[in-house]
């Protein structure tokens, strides 16, 4: 997903995965139980972060303090995984296809060349 911190090529298990922020504090989340790979982001309060990730990896969550960080928590990425695609336009919005003539709408005709 990120082109600055791709996944090894080799990688044949790849997932989707959404973390968030649900605290007050700064962040740093952190992947480095994977071979060849080291992903590291900040996380600012209520931000969500989507990232792509192999199954067993594991994010680590290190909340910011003063000039130091504490490993908060530990998190197994296929808990974080993304279960399935949304569409991009909400469920309640109609949808008309684009040939359909609405009668309502004044119809434009082509202007007339006066020669």
């Amino acid at each position: 997903m990120s082109v600055f911190d791709p996944l090894p090529e080799n990688s044949q298990d790849k997932i989707v995965c959404c973390y968030v922020n649900a605290t007050s504090k700064i962040q740093i989340a952190r992947i480095s139980n994977v071979a060849n790979w080291y992903f590291e982001k900040v996380v600012f309060p209520g931000q969500h972060l989507i990232f792509e990730s192999v199954q067993n990896a594991h994010l680590e969550i290190h909340t910011g303090m003063m000039a130091s960080s504490i490993l908060s928590d530990t998190i197994p990425c296929v808990q974080l995984q993304v279960e399935e695609t949304t569409p991009a336009l909400p469920s309640w919005l109609p949808i008309k296809p684009a040939n359909v003539i609405d009668p309502h709408i004044e119809q434009v005709t082509e202007p007339e060349v006066i020669t």
